[in-house]
């Protein structure tokens, strides 16, 4: 098992950053890639950005790319999403996940064996 806790959700002007942070205990962090979904309310959940085990490949969805960067720091047990000029169509919530099948990572949710709780990010116009 491993559990997976987010931080760093907020409300932000347009334009503005926010840096997620994904916690993980349990076991070992850097056996597994990692990735960020999210979902708007009436949405389905929708992938973000997935990063490998050792955080040497990463890859985004369209609408995020040369926007957000995905980063972890498997000595602190730690993932993050700097989220930069942001849009009130990045409003979601935001969910961190492990990766169960590759240690490249994935954009498929269902590869995803572990899950945190997720985090408000609301953008205002």
């Amino acid at each position: 098992q491993v559990q997976l806790v987010e931080s760093g959700g907020g409300l932000v002007q347009a334009g503005g950053s926010l840096r997620l942070s994904c916690g993980a205990s349990g076991r070992t962090f850097s056996n597994y890639a990692m990735g960020w979904f999210r979902q708007a309310p009436g949405k389905e959940r929708e992938f973000v950005a997935t990063i490998s085990w050792n955080g040497q490949t990463t890859y985004y969805a369209d609408s995020v790319k040369d926007r957000f960067t995905i980063s972890r720091d498997n000595v602190k047990n730690t993932m993050y999403l700097q989220m930069n000029t942001l849009k009130p169509e990045d409003t979601a919530v935001y969910y961190c996940a492990a990766d169960r099948t590759s240690i490249s990572g994935s954009t498929y949710a269902l590869n995803y064996a572990y899950w945190g709780q997720g985090t408000q990010v609301t953008v205002s116009s």
